[in-house]
């Protein structure tokens, strides 16, 4: 289908409220009764204007075509808060850490109704469960602008309460997490380090210098983890930690760019990694030798995920004051369509 005809399309489905809440089933399953209206789909998230309750996050329906711009307000009468940075499904539940309004919103996975909130954080950026009742979350705390004081940290959260029960220290402006092998590697991007977890004892048992800025990581195919660096005016890199005894074991170079890296993450099979850098979208194999040098898309990109599933590119548009734009692509980096989603949309799961 063209670009501009299904972007007409989304417009009508958007125009048309009474007919978003369409609900599908797998009728190749055993059990075809649906757990709610929002079992199946793409969850995109939009952090809203800083400093103001506009975050909010969209429901997109691949099978039917439908989409819910305002799904959390929509269900729950009330706004989502100031400055969604992640989005994450535990269970039967997601987990939208907001930033700005020093929270984890819980809502359930399937109907989205609101499931309770998770205060006492500063500044929370990433969510990783090590089980169905436990998880970790990244907290800026030292970041400048916020008044905060100190390093960043690692907080435990009991999710059968949804209560914070202890704080680890690490290092500075705390981003990405990982959960693999019962450790925890967090990606500390106010420095040049991973700190790893042990979530037996819920503390920092080693630390791995990967160079400057390192902001999100994945798991390939062989268990190794990829971590996307990068500073202010200064070339950033993919680098390849082997997590068997924790060693940076390869570094691949970017050329400078103007802006730094920006998004990370890898396709369904694990073998393929895309990323953002200097305003545009790169692909590289896990078995390369070195760095892409031409981009796969030249967008400059605010989110980026891709659907584990179908390997459909969805890339992240638009200002800061107005809404955005979701240009989804094909692997190869074909334009599939477009639609519009809220301000910033910066973060999609695929469920």
């Amino acid at each position: 289908m063209k670009v501009n005809t299904l972007k007409k399309y989304f417009l009508y489905v958007l125009l048309g409220s009474s007919s978003l809440l369409t609900t599908s089933c797998d009728s190749d399953s055993e059990d075809s009764t649906p757990k709610g209206a929002y079992e199946h789909g793409v969850f995109i998230l939009n952090e809203g204007q800083f400093g103001t309750p506009t975050a909010e996050v969209s429901f997109l329906s691949p099978e039917t075509k439908t989409l819910i711009p305002d799904l959390f307000n929509k269900v729950n009468n009330r706004p989502l808060g100031d400055a969604a940075q992640s989005i994450t499904f535990i269970g039967d539940k997601a987990y939208i850490a907001v930033n700005n309004s020093e929270k984890i919103e819980v809502a359930d996975a399937y109907s989205f109704a609101s499931k309770g909130v998770i205060n006492g954080l500063k500044i929370p950026r990433y969510v990783a469960a090590l089980n169905n009742n436990k998880a970790y979350v990244t907290e800026y705390v030292g970041y400048a602008f916020s008044g905060y004081t100190g390093t960043g940290r690692v907080s435990v959260l009991d999710l059968t309460t949804n209560s914070v029960t202890k704080t680890i220290n690490v290092g500075l402006l705390p981003e990405g997490v990982l959960m693999y092998n019962g450790k925890l590697y967090v990606a500390n991007s106010g420095g040049n380090t991973i700190s790893v977890i042990n979530t037996t004892t819920d503390a920092v048992e080693s630390t791995i210098l990967v160079g400057e800025s390192p902001k999100h990581l994945v798991l390939d195919a062989n268990n190794k983890i990829w971590v996307l660096r990068g500073g202010y005016g200064t070339p950033g890199a993919l680098v390849k930690i082997d997590p068997a005894n924790n060693n940076a074991i390869t570094s691949y170079g970017f050329p400078l760019g103007t802006s730094g890296p920006g998004y990370l993450t890898i396709n369904g099979a694990k073998n393929t990694l895309y990323f953002t850098y200097n305003g545009s979208v790169y692909t590289m194999a896990t078995t390369a030798t070195s760095a892409p040098t031409t981009a796969l898309i030249h967008r400059d990109a605010y989110g980026l995920g891709i659907d584990p599933q179908s390997n459909t590119l969805y890339l992240g548009l638009g200002g800061y004051t107005s809404n955005g734009w979701v240009v989804r692509y094909q692997p190869t980096g074909t334009a599939i369509d477009s639609f519009q989603v809220r301000i910033l949309p910066n973060g999609f799961s695929f469920r």
